[in-house]
């Protein structure tokens, strides 16, 4: 199904890696299968200074590039920045651009797994990468991030994951759940069979006030901080800023993504306990945490980070909550990039 959306003009530069047919964890394959991704900076003679940015739910390689800049933190100048896309998300193989039998709702289900899989093979056989300085990614990147450090423990050399958690939990589960329902409770939806890639309207506003609800903490809303973007009002807040956001997307890409964040686990590879998982890790770890967080709460970072050996734990203090990660507030964005300085000067494993 034709969607401009998701197009170069909106989301480019970037390439497609041919996958061929993409063997995916479920049992199915994806034929003819493409990831998407976008390129900063040379790969060295060693192939060694390569990072990886993950994606988060609902975003494209576009959504971080003011996080990659020469004397940013991610400078192109120093290294080989790749942003590959989800599967699923728009820009690679997904539900509104697959033919026939996995268009739209008969896409098979992706896994976090599967994401990472294909990024590897990008890097290694695209790019013949050696080693990675840093994997980083925030949300749903936060979950990538860390299934590359369990999967390919001899390749990542530091990791970053923002806001995100190696396991899902039961509370942003039911999150997931329920902004789900919200989506498909349009008539229009038509079980994952409408016909006009615009036509889930209501579902998509819908969907986009849950995220409003908890994306933001509840201070940001007594404080009225939208008025920072120079929008008036709250209604003008939800439809110019989240609405907006959430409206052009296709409805089957959003729920493929959300079916890989709430069954996000990376002791899916391996088989142990969380514990003995992350116990595991060689990386070395920064954990970014923002202390205000409804998506991802600043209890459920440090849980996990305790239980990696040798990591640290950063936190993000801002009322724009999980989406501080945007960097809307200049203060927000500077901390995240010297965090991210931080942990790229850091001892790393070898």
């Amino acid at each position: 199904m034709e969607n401009e959306y998701y197009s170069q003009e909106n989301h480019g530069p970037y390439s497609l890696f041919e996958l061929g047919d993409f063997q995916l964890e479920c049992g199915r394959t994806l034929a003819d299968c493409q990831l998407a991704y976008s390129c900063f900076g040379e790969l060295n003679s060693e192939k060694t200074n390569a990072i990886v940015f993950t994606v988060m739910f609902s975003g494209t390689n576009k959504a971080m590039e003011k996080y990659i800049g020469k004397g940013l933190a991610l400078d192109p100048e120093k290294y080989f920045i790749v942003v590959p896309n989800q599967l699923g998300s728009g820009l690679s193989t997904s539900p509104h651009n697959a033919p026939p039998p996995d268009e739209g709702p008969d896409f098979p289900q992706i896994s976090i797994g599967d994401d990472v899989r294909a990024q590897h093979r990008l890097l290694t056989e695209k790019f013949g990468v050696k080693s990675i300085d840093l994997v980083l990614g925030w949300s749903m990147g936060g979950q990538q991030t860390y299934e590359w450090c369990v999967r390919y423990p001899e390749m990542v050399r530091r990791a970053a994951p923002i806001g995100g958690t190696a396991r899902t939990t039961p509370h942003d589960s039911l999150y997931v759940e329920v902004f789900c329902e919200a989506l498909k409770s349009d008539p229009a939806w038509e079980h994952g069979r409408y016909t006009q890639p615009h036509a889930v309207e209501l579902g998509l506003k819908r969907l986009a006030h849950v995220f409003a609800l908890m994306g933001n903490c509840t201070e940001f809303y007594r404080q009225e901080k939208w008025t920072d973007l120079g929008i008036a009002s709250l209604d003008g807040y939800l439809s110019g800023f989240w609405e907006t956001w959430f409206k052009p997307m296709d409805p089957n890409n959003l729920l493929c993504m959300a079916s890989k964040w709430k069954r996000g686990d990376v002791c899916a590879v391996s088989g142990k306990s969380l514990k003995d998982t992350l116990g595991s890790i060689r990386a070395k770890v920064f954990v970014i945490a923002f202390t205000q967080d409804m998506f991802i709460p600043l209890t459920d970072c440090k849980y996990e980070q305790e239980m990696i050996p040798g990591s640290e734990l950063r936190q993000v203090p801002t009322l724009w909550g999980h989406f501080g990660m945007l960097g809307l507030a200049q203060e927000d964005f500077d901390l995240i990039n010297s965090i991210l300085s931080e942990a790229l000067q850091s001892p790393c494993a070898a």
